[in-house]
């Protein structure tokens, strides 16, 4: 089944007319209701919450006799206070965001490298081939030297060790053996 035009049109008919999801997919025919829910949610029409209860309040006053509004409009006072009192809750506050293309702030590591294993690893860099990504083949290390979105970003293109897609120095840095605490666990 396709969405054609016309079944488009009368999807976005009956929601706004207030049938269900399965209504309209009886109506339609062919269509899943998760199907018509996923169409009215990418139509940007499932908003139709609000306009339910303008419909409903618009009803309720024309079948209300006189002497029962003043006891319906009582009651809804003490409702909005409630309502009103989590918006005043202090809001948590958020992850920082960073943007694409901007340096992470330090992480914490959970592993520390060794200081020789760095030691290597510098002296390794400083021989690099300070490849492109489209120089790698399978026998170049790929380890990413650099930010991503400065022009000063390479991969080292060294030897890779067989089975592994860096070179000897940055498989030391890469796969650290176990902790000696894991170790002893066993």
């Amino acid at each position: 089944m396709s969405w054609t035009d016309e079944r488009v049109e009368l999807l976005k008919k009956l929601w706004s007319d207030g049938q269900s999801a399965s209504q309209i997919a009886k109506e339609l025919g062919g269509v899943t209701r998760n199907a018509v829910i996923g169409k009215v949610h990418r139509l940007g029409l499932s908003n139709r919450a609000g306009a339910a209860p303008a419909k409903a309040a618009e009803k309720k006053p024309a079948k209300a006799k006189p002497e029962e509004a003043p006891k319906a409009a009582a009651p809804a006072p003490k409702p909005e206070p409630a309502a009103a009192a989590p918006s005043k809750a202090p809001i948590p506050p958020r992850k920082q965001i960073i943007p694409a293309g901007q340096p992470l702030p330090p992480q914490p590591s959970a592993n520390e490298i060794s200081p020789e294993a760095l030691a290597n690893v510098r002296e390794v860099e400083k021989k690099a081939k300070k490849i492109g990504l489209m120089e790698l083949t399978e026998r170049t290390c790929k380890w990413p030297i650099g930010d991503p979105a400065t022009e000063e970003f390479w991969f080292c293109g060294l030897s890779a060790q067989p089975g592994k897609p860096y070179c000897e120095a940055h498989v030391g840095v890469a796969f650290q053996p176990m902790s000696s605490r894991r170790d002893r666990r066993r």
